[in-house]
């Protein structure tokens, strides 16, 4: 079980999978109000930095589970080195379908809603594990502005320009849901840019050390369209965030 082997290569350097920056994960864990010892759930933790960075700065305890193996060694390595071994755990399992034994104040799905089969989905899925009066934290894409036609949302990597809302429908879309959005934390440019851009030269590294690896074609093309597809459509479209959801 596994995550297909093309993202494990091309985000193998990151410690964030989002187009999100440390400094900004930080604001979230502070603008959470978290207190020691909360419990947080964390369904496609990646490599653990969020769980990992919250319990070193709030004593916070979590459970992370993620289908990449490569990304679950890469969390307990965090955690080794962050010094929070102790209070964080990583599984290497499927999250889709995931329900905590024990009910935790926070449950958090940031950036893989496609677990659950998408925002819905997922915030139902979260919910079995929450707490009464706990937090649900949704890390989704938005369109900062509507891509004129089809192909351009294709150039952002959707299916379809109806993947993704503008920021208001997607903020109202939570209350349709029976939530209140109570807290949110937006990515900016520099944050999409290091989440981006920090995918080129990790190809390039492999590249240069597996040239005759039968993934070596994709990853060339891939290296070699990337930049420009993400400046032309990514860059000036897409939006990121981070919102913190309670149940009305």
């Amino acid at each position: 079980m596994d995550i297909p082997r093309i993202f494990n290569i091309t985000e193998s350097a990151h410690r964030i999978h989002n187009p999100i920056t440390p400094e900004k994960l930080a604001t979230l864990g502070a603008a959470l109000r978290l207190k020691p010892g909360v419990r947080v759930l964390d369904l496609g933790s990646g490599s653990g930095e969020m769980l990992c960075t919250w319990a070193r700065d709030h004593g916070i305890t979590g459970t992370g589970i993620d289908m990449s193996a490569l990304f679950t060694r890469q969390a307990k390595q965090r955690a080794g080195e962050l010094g929070v071994a102790d209070r964080v755990r990583f599984i290497h399992d499927d999250a889709a379908g995931h329900v905590a034994e024990e009910k935790v104040e926070v449950a958090a799905c940031v950036g893989a809603t496609w677990i659950a089969g998408g925002v819905a989905g997922t915030i139902g899925l979260l919910e079995r594990s929450l707490r009464p009066g706990g937090i649900i934290l949704i890390g989704e894409p938005y369109w900062r502005r509507p891509p004129p036609s089809e192909d351009v949302a294709r150039g952002c990597l959707a299916c379809a320009i109806a993947d993704f809302l503008p920021l208001p429908d997607r903020l109202a879309s939570f209350g349709d849901l029976g939530y209140d959005v109570v807290e949110m934390v937006l990515a900016d440019q520099d944050g999409w840019d290091r989440y981006e851009a920090a995918k080129w030269l990790t190809m390039r590294r492999w590249l240069d050390a597996n040239p005759d690896d039968g993934l070596a074609g994709e990853v060339r093309a891939r290296l070699t369209t990337e930049p420009v597809r993400y400046a032309t459509y990514t860059r000036d479209h897409l939006g990121w965030g981070v919102f913190a959801l309670m149940k009305r």
